[in-house]
């Protein structure tokens, strides 16, 4: 058996940013589905790298996927990696899972090494969509938990990505956070997303304002690549600290581990490597005493499914990500869909990833250009009240 053809679908859902899926097919007709994550105008650059790294996949054998991840490491990339090289390389490296299961007449997670649990459970996230005062979100948080979710990941910040913010928008971030929990009660989990824009002072001054509200995690208070940075926050504020979702294969994490930066790590399937990536990731954070909390800015039907295969095999799994704006796209595109009940989705025993889209229905979200309206120098410093709704920017 023999890889034939790479094919790709990019997919309008209608908010944030293109969906991109990867078809891979065999010479035996097995078909395996990948999704790679996107951003908004960074999508066709993506396609770009999966319409060359086709010339590496065609005529191999589709288990060769560690051999593949690391040809393309070393001779595609030259060893010099990228965001858009490793999403494009997840979401074929998912198709080639999904072929394994099916020829195997197995579930991915059993060729992982079999489950660890029984379900999987999931936080909301993109719920909160549009909101730009206190009062939105707090509406919108009951909304989502009248839905059944137990979990809720949000950005409470106000303005644009900076290292700093003004009193108004810190006491704005504050009076979110405080209707949110007012909204849903003590027995939601509120995940609070800061999306890498703060300084170490930033972060913990504002992390230190909203610790009576019970946070369950603080995520990426820092760009990642300030470890020390990190590490301080870390040390400095009394709630978990998460970072990964900016951090690109397993190489990244070295450094997080031996400095303590987190306390939780939430790769994406869809552009950290894949699949395989992602379960050594979850090893290397299981023998340092790491949470795994898998990243998924993206659809609701491939990447999840890759998330949760990897993601049920691991023993430090703790919740994943499930984004409500793709949702009504994905029941469509989607056969036998993933549907979170009570906050939880359970895996059947379906080969491979266990999920498929149907080709008709992607032509039906033909691609859309999601322009972004970035600040322009004449708006530095408005930091009075909210910013225009940046979606697409996650």
């Amino acid at each position: 058996m023999k890889v034939k053809n790479v094919d790709h679908f990019l997919v309008n859902p209608g908010w944030g940013k293109n969906l991109l899926f990867v078809k891979v097919t065999t010479d035996d007709g097995l078909v395996g589905w990948g999704e790679c994550y996107t951003q908004s105008d960074r999508d066709k650059t993506i396609v770009v790298h999966i319409e060359h790294l086709s010339n590496y996949l065609i005529g191999r054998d589709p288990f060769e996927i560690k051999y593949f991840n690391q040809i393309v490491f070393d001779d595609y990339s030259s060893r010099r990696g990228s965001m858009e090289i490793y999403s494009a390389l997840s979401g074929i490296e998912q198709a080639l899972w999904d072929i394994c299961g099916k020829a195997t007449n197995q579930p991915v997670n059993k060729l992982l090494g079999g489950p660890c649990r029984g379900k999987l459970r999931v936080y909301a996230n993109g719920w909160y969509a549009g909101s730009t005062k206190p009062e939105d979100y707090a509406e919108k948080a009951r909304l989502t938990i009248d839905k059944g979710y137990s979990a809720l990941k949000f950005d409470p910040i106000s303005g644009p990505f900076r290292s700093t913010i003004s009193s108004n928008n810190m006491k704005q971030s504050i009076e979110t956070v405080r209707q949110v929990r007012n909204a849903v009660g003590d027995d939601i989990d509120l995940l609070i997303e800061v999306h890498r824009r703060f300084s170490p002072m930033t972060a913990i001054k504002f992390a230190n304002e909203i610790e009576e509200f019970n946070i369950f995690w603080f995520e990426e208070p820092c760009p990642p690549e300030f470890l020390d940075n990190l590490s301080e926050i870390r040390s400095s504020i009394n709630m978990p600290v998460v970072t990964g979702e900016a951090l690109y294969t397993k190489n990244a994490y070295l450094d997080v581990f031996s400095k303590r930066c987190a306390d939780i790590i939430n790769p994406d399937v869809a552009n950290t490597g894949g699949i395989l990536e992602l379960k050594e990731i979850g090893a290397m954070a299981e023998a340092n005493q790491v949470a795994m909390s898998p990243h998924n800015y993206n659809s609701t039907t491939i990447a999840l499914a890759s998330t949760l295969q990897a993601a049920i095999t691991m023993p430090n799994f703790l919740i994943t990500e499930y984004f409500l704006p793709f949702e009504k796209v994905g029941l469509d595109i989607a056969d036998n869909p993933l549907i979170p009940k009570d906050g939880y989705i359970t895996l059947d025993d379906s080969p491979g990833l266990g999920i498929s889209l149907n080709e008709d229905k992607l032509n039906n979200y033909p691609y859309k250009e999601f322009k972004r309206s970035l600040p322009s120098r004449e708006n530095e410093g408005f930091y009075g009240g909210a910013w225009p709704d940046n979606t697409g920017t996650k």
